[in-house]
């Protein structure tokens, strides 16, 4: 039996929140140094409803390793 992965390609909005010690961060300058901008040090959360999905593509699975010539099929 053939086997397919599919692949939704999908907007959302998200939390993405962390705790940190007040030494991370300067409160009185509102400076937060190196947690500005989000990385996978954070917690992401999706805020329900919000996901749309821009496009979808589907490929014959194999657990071999990924070849570029495989036949796609998508829709946009």
């Amino acid at each position: 039996m053939a086997k397919y992965l599919i692949r939704h390609h999908v907007t959302a909005d998200f939390f993405a929140e962390k705790v940190v010690d007040e030494n991370e961060i300067d409160a009185i300058k509102n400076d937060l140094k190196l947690n500005a901008i989000p990385n996978g040090t954070f917690s992401f959360v999706m805020l329900k409803g919000t996901e749309q999905i821009v496009r979808t593509t589907y490929e014959l699975y194999d657990e071999k390793l990924n070849i570029s010539s495989k036949d796609r099929t998508g829709n946009k």
